[in-house]
């Protein structure tokens, strides 16, 4: 059994692809494309999906973001014979076909050690400017594919940057798997909810793991696991008389992962 602070074991076939700045403001966000793009993937039969995260990076107005800044990794296994060449150009394709006007769509893809390489640049590019060819040269350095598809490439800041801050293990909410949302504005035990695809730990906001199997949680209406400590964890407080536990708020959720 591994606790909260263990990494869990990495398959040899998990990749992780990094997008980023996939719309403009009258068409649906890039996390929803990330979504569209995993589960097209599985379709195909390329890849089985492990989870998409949401990394908010730099929020500051000398930053071109169409609204908040940011970006996506997509986590997956590939299927027995398909390789990273297959499935980058599947992504590639998808990108293209759903890009936006007026977009800068950028894509990446790495293994986890390609990606451990390039942590350090995401987290810069969450507090710092930063520039199209630092990314190039981090990338280069690390040996990860990565390419601007469209606009003036400035995606590929962001397309980088998930991929290092998803295997950072401390970064970012989870926005697929969508089973946690299917059970929002109910109850259920915490057996239940770790029974539910995509929910790893249940712990306080202080890291508090809740064991006990039949603790009663209130979903409630916005429910998101959040990446800690590389785990999916759902984010829960003490409750009233009854429930023993309801899942934080949605700005509790925000500020812990914006």
């Amino acid at each position: 059994m591994t606790t909260m602070n263990e990494i869990p074991a990495i398959p040899e076939q998990r990749i992780y692809v990094g997008i980023d700045d996939t719309d403009n403001l009258e068409t649906r966000g890039t996390g929803f494309q990330a979504r569209q793009l995993i589960e097209r993937l599985e379709r195909a039969q390329l890849a089985t999906g492990v989870g998409v995260t949401r990394h908010q990076l730099l929020f500051d107005d000398r930053v071109p973001y169409t609204s908040h800044n940011s970006s996506a990794c997509l986590a997956m296994d590939r299927q027995v014979g398909v390789g990273n060449d297959e499935i980058w150009a599947f992504c590639r394709a998808f990108l293209l076909e759903i890009a936006a006007d007026g977009s800068d769509v950028g894509l990446s893809l790495a293994t986890w050690d390609q990606a451990k390489q390039v942590s350090w640049f995401g987290q810069k590019a969450k507090v710092d400017l930063v520039q199209q060819q630092e990314a190039r040269d981090a990338a280069a350095d690390a040996f990860i594919p990565l390419e601007g598809l469209t606009g003036d490439f400035q995606g590929i800041i962001g397309a980088l940057s998930a991929v290092g801050l998803h295997v950072d293990g401390n970064d970012g909410r989870y926005i697929w798997p969508r089973e946690i949302r299917d059970v929002s504005e109910q109850t259920h035990s915490v057996s239940e909810l770790l029974n539910t695809k995509g929910v790893d730990k249940i712990t306080l906001a202080d890291g508090s793991a809740i064991t006990n199997p039949e603790a009663v949680v209130e979903v409630g209406d916005w429910p998101r696991t959040v990446r800690i400590d590389h785990y999916a964890v759902l984010l829960v407080e003490e409750a009233n008389a009854q429930h023993n536990y309801k899942v934080l708020e949605k700005a509790s959720i925000k500020s812990i992962r914006p």
